[in-house]
């Protein structure tokens, strides 16, 4: 499976100007034959706290954007919104994964981070979720999850590709860097890290969005523009790489 990864600079709390300046872009992972295309955290709206003014309802107009592109190119795509279940709710962080038939697969951020009150903001979800993608079990996680490292040791059997999506800042850049490639060379698992650049709320962005094979080997990685990069995901290679170094069968939890 061809993953394509989209670092760009998230306009403000203005969700249909990042779904028309998404469109070139998501033309062009179509014609570099991408089967699954992966936005960062909050890709409507950026990593805001003012809740009233950015959630949206279940299946609003971000939820709607992702699945009619989904529908339009036949091509997975997935990215996080503020949603909320009902009106009277507080949102969830939420992932949500469009099929190309237009069906919706979601995960709700498990950790919310406390560091900038998203817990007093949004609710926190419970369930972790895998998804097979023509053959790849995906496990779907979201920014601050990436710190956790049993959430990912807990699902590691029944995953070959791990993603993450985020907003996260420039003064941590090495310590996403650095836990990207221990979750896949702990897991035996590809990772796709997707982060935003620019800057927003007084933070700056840097980027550095990587798709990371099951050894820990850097297959595609970005810096500090906005771009998009390539690389195949291969459950076959996960298999190969578990069966000549069974590693997590020596893992006791």
């Amino acid at each position: 499976m061809r993953v394509a990864a989209l670092q760009y600079d998230i306009s403000w709390e203005d969700p249909p100007a990042n779904h028309r300046r998404l469109l070139p872009w998501i033309d062009t992972a179509v014609a570099a034959d991408a089967r699954l295309l992966v936005l960062p955290e909050m890709y409507a709206c950026g990593f805001s706290m003012n809740t009233e003014a950015i959630a949206e309802p279940m299946d609003g107009p971000s939820t709607a954007f992702l699945r009619d592109q989904a529908r339009r190119t036949g091509m997975w795509i997935c990215g996080s919104i503020p949603e909320r279940a009902r009106p009277q709710d507080r949102p969830r962080n939420t992932m949500v994964l469009a099929a190309p038939d237009g069906k919706v697969t979601r995960y709700h951020k498990i950790h919310p981070f406390t560091f900038a009150e998203e817990h007093r903001h949004y609710d926190a979800g419970h369930t972790y979720t895998t998804i097979e993608i023509e053959g790849v079990r995906v496990t779907l996680f979201i920014c601050y999850d990436l710190r956790f490292a049993d959430a990912f040791w807990e699902t590691a059997s029944s995953t070959d590709c791990y993603i993450v999506v985020a907003n996260w800042p420039e003064q941590r850049r090495y310590h996403w860097q650095a836990l990207l490639r221990a979750r896949a060379i702990e897991n035996q698992a590809y990772v796709v890290g997707v982060n935003r650049v620019g800057s927003a709320a007084k933070l700056s962005y840097a980027g550095d969005t990587a798709i990371i094979d099951p050894a820990g080997e850097v297959l595609a990685e970005a810096k500090r523009t906005e771009t998009l990069i390539f690389a195949p995901v291969e459950a076959a290679r996960v298999r190969d790489a578990r069966d000549a170094y069974p590693f997590l069968r020596d893992r006791r939890t």
